[in-house]
């Protein structure tokens, strides 16, 4: 009997045949990690800081609110939904097969990728990471961030660029960009330090 899967089962594949999607696209990113590896001019990272803002800003008034930020989330996952449900749905006729669920892994395991391998389990952990610190985020700050002024995102974005092109040629390289990263995490790592220091009592006497 050909049986079909349902919406929660649908869905529930993105994280089983999270390894295997990852393994399968390997190849397609590379050009992705050579073309961030090239310099980026200010204007590609001032678009790229902000366009996530600008898909969100549902009613085109330079302002994205904490629902208008929601929304566009959750029709990123449906779409990544959609998108992992068509892909599996070889005969195109809107369910899911048994053999069609199947298909991937078997796939997998004739190329020899039977078993999630380091990459594939880092990049898992990572996608999933990232949706969690942003949802942790969103916890965090509230509505105190919210809402986010797109013309005052381009500025910092702008003063960013300023700070990190070392040689002020007007692109960052990836070794600008690297150094960046690192002075960030530096910064992050002083400052958890100090908030995690105790304060000095004016009232304990000095040591002897």
């Amino acid at each position: 009997m050909n049986k079909t899967l349902g919406g929660v089962a649908a869905i529930a594949i993105l994280t089983v045949f999270s390894g295997v999607a990852v393994a399968q696209t390997a190849a397609p990113q590379r050009p992705a990690r050579a073309a961030m590896a090239q310099p980026v001019s200010q204007a590609d990272f001032v678009a790229r800081r902000v366009e996530r803002l600008r898909a969100a800003d549902a009613n085109h008034d330079g302002t994205v609110t904490a629902e208008e930020m929601r929304a566009a989330g959750q029709a990123k996952r449906a779409e990544r939904r959609a998108a992992l449900f068509d892909r599996l749905d070889a005969n195109k006729d809107g369910s899911i097969s048994r053999a069609e669920f199947d298909a991937p892994r078997a796939e997998g395991q004739r190329a020899g990728r039977g078993e999630r391998g380091p990459r594939a389990e880092h990049a898992g952990r990572g996608h999933r990471g990232g949706m969690h610190r942003g949802a942790q985020r969103m916890g965090r700050n509230g509505e105190g961030r919210f809402p986010i002024v797109i013309a005052e995102a381009e500025q910092r974005a702008t003063a960013s660029f300023t700070r990190l092109d070392a040689d002020h040629d007007g692109t960052l390289t990836a070794e600008e960009r690297r150094a960046g990263m690192q002075a960030r995490r530096a910064e992050m790592r002083e400052k958890r330090q100090e908030r995690g220091a105790p304060a000095a009592s004016p009232s304990t006497p000095a040591s002897e």
